[in-house]
This record gives structure tokens, C-alpha cells and sequence, in this order.
């Protein structure tokens, strides 16, 4: 079940003897694929996903190494970092199609347990076909899934991640968002992107900051906290035909870059604004669930952080906390950032406007 977002299915973790079944079946999808037939293989190459979200032809694919990487944060990082950086690095340079990109998505997402998936278990929790995972492990360059697995596993911990059995889905949930923020603190080891976005929001009089539908809440609170240091923040959180209208009068007030906070599931409504945002010459600054996210290629500065999937609706933790990093680099840019905090202050006491 899934609402405004993906749902993640619980992992059945795969046992080193799975190897074998994994061929076989690997290699039926092969055999199926080059005969044109059988009950998996008589797929449309065009069209690998179990729904029609992913269909595209093959000229609609991209470059992963476009798109920006997880950066490892030194000796101390959690396992399941260094995995995700590994896996990061390793869909470098390859050009993948809209399904694939999906299975790599998913994969850095539960980069702890990849090494340790069969591919019927990968297909399941990327919601695409068992085929579509054997074509990306070619696409990679591998035989098939079972040499990808086996690549994972030597560069990967040897271990697999502890047990978490005992826990039961809410407690599971959370541990999830730990393991996104933990993400994201290997991420900001390299802190020059989050401060070039916030010289490019403290520079931009308007700054507009845009999310439609699960993204608002996100947009909104950074909007709330920015306001109280920048002289004019725009919130854009209804579509319509006016979002345009509300980026064309933004980019006559001044504005030279936006924001947009972009969580699943991504509104077309949203790739069309950060499009039509570029042409009018505003540079792009978006807080995404993902590098492989549908925005990312409409995206002057793409800064990832994972959401929660293990609930019927999706978590955030970890955008929200990039939003209030985000807003940390923008008052570091602002010389009077902190003159404006203790004249609310002040204003506030006199008002009193909150209870001690």
C-alpha cells in the first residue's frame, strides 16, 4: 500500500546458496529475451516495469554520472555509507534507462541488504520485472544478477546487517530514517555544496522555494524559518497554470536562483516548473529523494536525501534536516542574519508572543 509515496515491501535477506536459483533464472530471462518468447522474456524491452510509470524509449535514458554521488565521510562511516558510495560510484558513467535507474535507486537505498538480494527480491522492492533486474546487471557490464551480487559482496562488509527481527514495523521505520540521516552526514562531509546554495539563496532577492503536494510541508517550514532572516521568500506550493506566472514574477522582482524541495511521488507539475524556472534563468537548487530522481536532469544542484518507505505514507526526516542545513549556509551568507534574529527577538518579547 502506498499513498503520496513509494512503499517499500520488507526484505527476505538471500542466503549465499540462492546463487544457483539466481542463475537459472537469469538465465531463462536471457534465453527467453533472445528467442523472443516464454512467460518472462516476451517482455517489450521498452516497457521492463510492472506499470506503465516507467515506460520510455531507449533515447529518453540518461548519464548516472551526470548526477551527483554520495561522499564517503572517512574511516568512521557506518557500513551501510560506505555501500551506498560504492554503489554510487559503480553506476558511474553508464547510461541507464528510466526502469534502471529505478533498480540503482532502490539499490542505494538499501545498500546494507543489496549484496544479499536475489533478483527476485531486488525486482520486488523496485516494482519492475525479474528481467528488467538481469538486463541492468548487463547494462552494468556483468554475465548476469548473480555476478553483480557476487561483485557487491567482495567490495561490500562481509557480514551481513544485524538482524532486525525482534522490531516490529514502527520501530523498523525508524531505524530506516536513522539510516537515512546517517546517510546524510556521510554526505555532508564535502559541505561545499550546501554552502554554494546558501550564497546563491542569500543573493537572490526574491528567493522562491517551490513544493507540490508531499514536498509542501518540507517547502513550507523552510519558508517559515527563512523569512525571519531573508528580506523576501516566496513560497510555491500550489501548480496550476499560475506556478509560472509566480516564477516569470519572481524572476522580475530579482530573484536569480529557487529552491525546490522534490519527495516521491514527483508531480509532473514539478519537472515542467524547474524546467520552465532554467529557461527564465534562475539556477536551480533542489533538496531530492534521490540522484536518480526525475528532477535531477532539470537541476542546477542536486543535493540527495533519502525518505522512509517503510510506512503506507513516506518519511522525511532526513529532506527536513537537509532544509535546516540548507537554512544554516544561507544565514552564514547573510551579514545580517543574526541582527534580523534579535530584532524578532526583541519584538517578539515585547509582543510576547511565546509562553515561557
Amino acid at each position: 500500500m502506498s499513498g503520496d509515496g513509494d512503499n517499500g515491501g520488507g526484505i527476505g535477506g538471500a542466503a549465499d546458496d540462492e546463487s544457483r536459483g539466481d542463475a537459472l533464472r537469469d538465465r531463462a530471462s536471457r534465453d527467453g529475451e533472445s528467442r523472443g518468447g516464454g512467460a518472462r522474456g516476451d517482455e517489450p524491452r521498452g516497457d521492463e516495469s510492472k506499470g506503465g510509470a516507467d515506460r520510455a524509449p531507449a533515447a529518453e535514458a540518461v548519464t548516472v554520472a551526470e548526477s551527483v554521488t554520495v561522499t564517503e565521510a572517512g574511516t568512521g562511516t557506518e557500513a551501510a555509507t560506505g555501500t551506498a558510495a560504492r554503489l554510487q560510484k559503480l553506476f558511474e558513467g553508464h547510461r541507464l534507462t528510466p526502469t534502471q535507474r529505478r533498480i540503482a535507486h532502490c539499490m542505494v537505498r538499501r545498500a546494507a541488504d543489496a549484496p544479499f538480494l536475489s533478483s527476485v527480491e531486488l525486482a520486488e522492492l523496485a516494482g519492475v520485472s525479474q528481467p528488467s533486474v538481469t538486463r541492468f546487471a548487463v547494462a552494468l557490464g556483468f554475465d548476469g544478477y548473480p555476478a553483480l551480487r557476487r561483485h557487491l559482496r567482495e567490495v561490500a562488509p562481509a557480514e551481513k546487517p544485524g538482524d532486525t527481527g525482534s522490531y516490529n514495523e514502527y520501530q523498523q521505520a525508524v531505524q530506516a530514517e536513522i539510516d537515512n540521516l546517517r546517510h546524510l552526514a556521510a554526505a555532508l562531509a564535502d559541505p561545499s555544496p550546501v554552502i554554494e546554495a546558501g550564497r546563491l539563496f542569500a543573493a537572490s532577492r526574491p528567493l522562491p522555494v517551490l513544493g507540490l503536494r508531499a514536498a509542501t510541508a518540507q517547502a513550507a517550514g523552510f519558508t517559515y524559518f527563512a523569512r525571519k532572516v531573508h528580506p523576501d521568500v516566496r513560497l510555491l506550493d500550489e501548480g496550476g497554470t499560475m506556478l509560472a506566472d509566480r516564477v516569470d514574477a519572481a524572476v522580475r522582482a530579482g530573484a536569480s536562483a529557487l529552491l525546490c524541495f522534490a519527495l516521491p511521488r514527483h508531480p509532473r507539475e514539478v519537472v515542467d516548473a524547474l524546467e520552465y524556472a532554467r529557461t527564465a534563468g534562475l539556477t536551480v537548487v533542489t533538496v531530492a529523494d534521490s540522484v536518480f530522481a526525475p528532477v535531477a536532469h532539470h537541476t542546477d544542484l542536486l543535493l540527495p536525501a533519502a525518505v522512509g518507505t517503510g510506512l503506507a505514507f513516506d518519511t522525511a526526516c532526513a529532506p527536513m534536516l537537509l532544509g535546516r542545513v540548507l537554512l544554516e549556509a544561507m544565514c552564514d551568507a547573510l551579514p545580517d542574519a543574526q541582527a534580523r534574529l534579535e530584532e524578532f527577538d526583541a519584538k517578539a518579547a515585547a509582543r510576547g508572543l511565546f509562553v515561557e
